[in-house]
Formats: structure tokens, sequence, C-alpha cells
């Protein structure tokens, strides 16, 4: 994430930005820029200065020295207009947070806009920065920000939303939105990059990691209170684009009774546990789950399926779990799903697990404990497991991993 927390060197010397990008400024007009600064900043020079010229003081003498030792120097210089213009004329796509370090609502939505950042930063494709407007006081008014914290959201250098305000969900929907663009103008659509376990994939794979979805032990694979009208637990490692997605750009009145019922859904309560062996040991670390619940005419809200909340993640087990057993257990790691987290393109959110507990995995097991709102039943329409393959393992029989000596 690129952050211009320094003054801009151009403002400092009073030299147009802008000029860099025609014909350039010489280096006779930066030294006779340093030396009417100097006059204008320099303690010792300043009061006699600003009375002929009514111009405060603005930048320190070491602020000066710095601004023309970096755009005297010809490498340093171009080093310094790369870094300024990634600020907010990025050639690719870009997302800006327009902050101050004084605003309270931009320091409490600095953790979720960094969050997305990490999730979905794609070089080349989508990047994302901060400017300070206490130190780039002109970017807040080219842009006419009227308030802080502001997101501008850029496509191909033009601006296609603004979100103002310490606003999550608004502030997740439009970079979510803008990463799916850009991600379906590099690949051709977005959700059908194909990783090694040749699936479709909701949402970008961490740098150095494959989809190891097709070591899913899928004879194997067991889950309780689905409902057994809709999809079994195979279902979820199904290859194959979720079928709403498919239908939804051609479908205007068309119902879900007229959709695959290619998804998974709870029965009796909001909770599902489900059993995953897999071919090889694995390193894992992600998970990619893809939860669709669709809204028709008029149902009562408890008709609604919700999406997975709490999630109880157990590693090496011989088994599924049973409910009562899997309570009493310590899970290996329990994520608790925003809102935020979910790409609004695909209803995908990642689960991005303590790599180091999940080096050599044989099977897991998710318990889905709650769904996000009030409803009675949880969705879920795909699963891919994101990671490393390691040794391959005898099919049909399940190895029992544990730390403790003698089991």
């Amino acid at each position: 994430m690129n952050t211009l927390g320094a003054a801009n060197h151009y403002h400092v010397l009073e030299l147009k930005f802008d000029q860099v990008e025609t014909c350039g400024i010489s280096h006779d007009e930066i030294k006779r820029a340093y030396r009417l600064a100097l006059l204008a900043n320099h303690p010792d020079k300043q009061h006699e200065y600003n009375l002929a010229q009514a111009k405060p003081a603005r930048y320190s003498v070491d602020e000066v020295t710095t601004a023309y030792n970096t755009l005297i120097d010809p490498v340093r210089r171009l080093q310094y207009d790369k870094q300024l213009k990634h600020a907010l004329r990025e050639k690719y796509n870009n997302a800006s947070k327009v902050y101050a370090d004084w605003c309270g609502p931009c320091k409490a939505i600095g953790p979720i806009y960094e969050q997305l950042s990490a999730q979905l930063s794609r070089p080349q494709q989508i990047t994302f920065a901060k400017v300070d407007t206490e130190r780039l006081k002109e970017v807040a008014q080219t842009y006419k920000v009227t308030s802080l914290p502001t997101f501008i959201i850029f496509k191909n250098r033009q601006i296609v939303s603004t979100v103002q305000g310490a606003d999550p969900r608004r502030l997740s929907e439009a970079v979510n939105k803008l990463a799916a663009e850009a991600s379906a103008d590099s690949s051709g659509g977005f959700g059908e990059a194909i990783g090694s376990g040749s699936g479709w994939i909701g949402t970008g794979l961490p740098k150095g990691y494959d989809d190891v979805t097709d070591q899913v032990d899928v004879r194997g694979v067991d889950i309780l209170n689905s409902d057994s009208h809709l999809g079994n637990a195979r279902t979820l490692f199904d290859g194959s684009k979720p079928s709403v997605l498919v239908n939804e750009k051609g479908k205007k009145q068309q119902s879900n009774d007229s959709i695959k019922k290619d998804w998974v859904e709870s029965d009796t309560d909001e909770q599902l546990i489900l059993f995953i062996p897999f071919q090889s040991t694995l390193k894992v670390h992600t998970l990619h789950l893809t939860s669709l619940p669709q809204q028709e005419p008029g149902p009562e809200a408890d008709d609604i399926p919700m999406r997975p909340k709490t999630i109880q993640v157990y590693t090496n087990r011989a088994h599924v779990l049973g409910f009562e057993e899997a309570e009493d257990i310590q899970a290996t790691q329990s994520t608790v799903l925003q809102q935020h987290d979910w790409n609004t393109a695909t209803g995908t959110a990642k689960i991005e697990l303590r790599y180091v507990k999940f080096q050599n995995v044989s099977s897991l097991v998710l318990f889905v404990q709650d769904g996000d709102g009030e409803g009675e039943k949880v969705r879920i329409d795909r699963l891919r497991i994101i990671g490393e393959r390691g040794e391959k393992r005898e099919l049909g029989k399940l190895e029992k991993i544990s730390d403790q000596a003698g089991e």
C-alpha cells in the first residue's frame, strides 16, 4: 500500500507537478525554486521575505532541503514521481483512502481498509493507496473531498465511485466490485480462474499457493444436519461455477425453483458439521467459503437462509464429530465472519488459517456454529481448499495425527 507521508516535494518548492508529465522541469528551475523556498522558510530570512511576499512560512528547512535533494537527482526524482503518481493516478485500478491523522472515524475504519488491501491487492490489477490531506492538501482540493475519511475508487484512471465516511459495508462493496471487475478484465471473467485444482475460484489465490481441492477424498466426505432435498456434501467441492451465478445475468424474474439445487443448507437449525478427508497430507493456508442466499419475493425472514458466521475448524480427525463432541473439543481455529468479509460479486469469504497449525493435515472438520442473521438455516454453495500438496496417502486409510505422545 502506498503512503505519501512526507510533504509533496513539488509543493514545497512551489513547482507544478503536471509539468513533469509534459515538458519537464529543468535543473535551473529547481535550483531557483530551492533558493526562493529557503528564503520563504528559513528562520533567519522568513520574517523579511514574508513581509514582502505576504505569505507565511509553511515548511521547515529540512523539508525544503529534502525536496531539493530529491528533485535535483534524476534517479531519485524518477522514483519519487512514480510514488506520487501511484497515489491517485495509478494506471491500474486503484482504491485511495483520503484521511487525516487527527480524524477519529479514519482510525476506526483503518483496520478494515488494511484488511481489504491485504486480501485484494493484485500486482498490475488493483492497488491501494493512502493520502494524508494534512500533507497533500491539493488532493482534497482536486478531488473535492469535503469529509473524512473519503474513499475514491478509480478504474482505468476514472473515478467510478466514492464512499464518504466510515461505512464498512459500502467500502467493502465498492472495493470488492472493483476487484471483481479487475480480475474479469485480466482473466476473461472473475471467478473463472483455474487453479491447480481445476475448479471455480470465487476470490483471488494468495501468492505462492494453489487450489488443492482436488485432493479431497470425496468418497469419505460426510455432513451432519443437511437438508436432504438439496445438494449433498460432495456438492460443495464441485468444480463448476455455482448455478446462481451462472443464471444471474440471464434471469429477471426467475425463481429459485428453476435453478439447479447445487448447494447445501442446514435442516433443523443453523448448525452444520462437515468432515473432509484428503488423499494426501496438505499444508492448508486458506479456505474459500461461498454462500449465496437468494431472497425470493415475500418470504418470512426466518425462511431466508443465512451465511455462516462462527466456524470452528478441527484438524486430523478420523471421522466426523458429533455436535456435542464438537462443542466440548478445543478447535484448532475459530473464525467469526463479518459482512465485509464476503465478496459481493461472488458471495465468497476467505478464512485465513494460522498456517503453522495446518502444516500436516490429513483431514478437516468444519463446524458451522451459527449464521449471520435471525434465520433458522445456513447455506453453503462451494468450499475450496487453498494450500500446498504433501505426501500421498494410501486411499481408504485415514491416519490420525496427534501432537500427544503415545496417541
